[in-house]
């Protein structure tokens, strides 16, 4: 008799449910009340054994409207994109290439707007660049008048939404990739926003840029605080009215699991922020289980956070794979089944860089020529001996290269973004491997913005800032940049249109003066020299074989760095296409592996 109210509602809603009726209604109540107030007196009529009895027979769903919960609905695409309201803040889960990404709902929203003109001047946020650098993902927010704000780590996944920017017709922001993967957690919390030292004396600090891309960007985003004499970032909490996240399977509860993902995002704590802020939580999945079904340890969004789920059969690992059991971990594959880099200058640039690892070190793959690593590595035959990771969550493998970077394979563990991002932040990393798109003469490093187009910055800031040493990697020059090898030397055939070392960079991405004054190593590999940041900033430290240092560099750079007093010509195994046996060499270095502080058969 206590519970037959609740299981009676229970039946009602679930045929509303299969009739169309879809409505988001969480309203507000007193926590832990049940919400239909004629089923309180019978519960709380009962003794405590009843109430237990009670409650080891019912379902989730039943027990949730009991307590006053909100239970699942399973609904379509088009319903799902009814429920966005126009000035609705939305965020949306996942990474590059359609990983993770709930593209059917988009999809959706999409479809709604240029039949109904709404929901418009809405502010979009997801933590990376999510699109096919096409039509799909982020870029289906492009239409007039459907977009306000935008607030993410990058925009290159999305060229529509760029070009807005530009234009300035909407208020633009990148920051931090971990930045907004971890203000989740603060947001879940209730806290304050994130407090942290990432982005100072960066273009996200709040004086300089505040992250801004767009002259309509007014509002501050990011304070700067002071805390026991030391300077701190505080990152603003969001608005949250519409989450939409994916996973792999939605059991009848709305329990979800990830098991064929390609990486994990930071599903949990955005859904508990939507939680927590009575934002609608919609998941999107590939298939639905019965209740009870799925491996408990295996749940990564428990139901009691998900209002919505739909069902898109058709949904693909990510925009270029259908389904690959390598990335989500279910399978590895042979190292000589990884993909080899072609002999250009991408490989010469990913082979230097690759001279910086040792036995043992953690490292990070960052987006372009520097996920070439990954290949020399496997190539090579020392994958094994050092941990390669990425942002997004992997330990250990090889982190992808390709229309597919983000994902992984062969990998040791996968954690969620913003505990890596913790790691990153906390110093965990020996050596990062990035890219660049302009320096100056003091080791200042622009990624973001140049020319006529807006990258972004990922989790650029996060990892450069707090790696102990980091090798940035780029060509000389861009735009038509032709090269040939002969005999183990350089020569240019035809020069990049563009000089990437300028004389002031648009956009601090990178500190060379804050880094070095912190004691942190920078690096510059091109296919033509290295560089190092000294003491007076940017320093010359090698030369390629064939390169004549005026005609060649000097030539083609709006500053003049020093000369190392240790100049030295670059290893000509570079130069040539077989492998360079980095193994051999590895074997002759020490281990850069952890140390714990205390250690067994040693004194205190």
């Amino acid at each position: 008799s206590a519970i037959e109210p609740a299981l009676s509602h229970v039946r009602r809603t679930s045929r509303a449910s299969q009739d169309g009726k879809v409505g988001h209604v969480r309203p507000a109540h007193p926590p832990g009340r049940p919400r239909h107030a004629s089923h309180l007196d019978t519960w709380d009529a009962q003794p405590l054994c009843n109430r237990l009895q009670i409650c080891s027979r019912l379902s989730m769903t039943a027990w949730c409207f009991l307590s006053g919960g909100y239970v699942m609905q399973v609904i379509d695409a088009a319903q799902a994109a009814s429920l966005i309201q126009p000035g609705d803040s939305v965020l949306v889960s996942g990474s590059g290439g359609g990983h993770c990404v709930p593209e059917a709902i988009l999809e959706a929203i999409e479809a709604r707007y240029l039949e109904t003109g709404t929901p418009g001047r809405l502010c979009l946020i997801h933590a990376v660049g999510i699109g096919d650098r096409k039509l799909k993902g982020a870029a289906r927010f492009r239409h007039p008048g459907m977009l306000w704000r935008s607030i993410t780590g990058a925009l290159v996944d999305s060229p529509p939404l760029i070009g807005l920017a530009l234009e300035n017709r909407i208020e633009s922001y990148t920051i931090p990739q971990g930045v907004i993967a971890q203000i989740m957690r603060e947001m879940a919390a209730g806290r304050p926003g994130l407090i942290t030292k990432t982005g100072l004396h960066t273009f996200v600090d709040p004086r300089q840029l505040g992250g801004r891309q767009s002259a309509s960007a007014k509002e501050d985003l990011v304070e700067l605080l002071t805390i026991d004499g030391e300077e701190w970032l505080r990152f603003k909490p969001f608005p949250l009215d519409v989450v939409l996240l994916r996973g792999t399977t939605a059991d009848e509860d709305g329990n979800i699991s990830m098991e064929q993902e390609a990486i994990p995002g930071e599903m949990l704590s955005s859904a508990q922020a939507g939680r927590r802020l009575g934002a609608a939580v919609i998941v999107q999945v590939k298939r639905m289980a019965k209740r009870g079904t799925l491996p408990q340890r295996a749940v990564k969004i428990p139901g009691v956070l998900v209002d919505y789920v739909v069902v898109d059969q058709a949904q693909r690992q990510t925009y270029w794979s259908d389904y690959n059991p390598s990335y989500s971990g279910e399978m590895r594959v042979p190292l000589q089944g990884l993909p080899r880099l072609a002999f250009t200058e991408r490989k010469i640039i990913a082979r230097r860089a690759a001279l910086e690892i040792a036995p043992g070190a953690i490292c990070n793959l960052g987006a372009g020529i520097s996920t070439g690593v990954s290949a020399i590595a496997a190539e090579e035959g020392v994958l094994d001996q050092i941990v390669l990771t990425n942002e997004q969550g992997f330990l250990g493998g090889a982190p992808l290269t390709g229309p597919d970077s983000g994902a992984a394979q062969n990998f040791d563990a996968m954690v969620d973004q913003p505990y890596q991002f913790d790691f990153y932040d906390g110093g965990g990393l020996d050596v990062a491997f990035l890219s660049f798109a302009e320096v100056d003469s003091r080791g200042h490093v622009n990624v973001s913005r140049f020319g006529d187009t807006i990258v972004g910055i990922g989790g650029f800031v996060n990892i450069s800032q707090n790696a102990r040493k980091v090798i940035f990697s780029g060509t000389f020059t861009a735009g038509g940049l032709q090269i040939a090898c002969e005999d183990g030397k350089l020569r240019i055939l035809k020069e990049g249109r563009n000089a990437k070392f300028v004389s002031s960079v648009q956009q601090i991405c990178y500190n060379g003066t804050f880094a070095r004054d912190q004691n942190r190593i920078a690096i510059f590999v091109t296919e033509r020299a290295v560089f190092r940041v000294g003491a007076q900033g940017l320093e010359l430290s090698e030369v390629a074989p064939g390169i004549h240092i005026e005609r060649d560099i000097m030539a083609h750079m709006a500053f003049r760095p020093s000369i190392a007093p240790d100049l030295r010509i670059m290893d000509e195994r570079l130069f040539r296409p077989e492998p360079m046996g980095l193994a051999q060499d590895l074997a002759r270095l020490p281990s850069q592996a952890r140390r714990p502080r205390r250690r067994l058969g040693e004194p205190a």
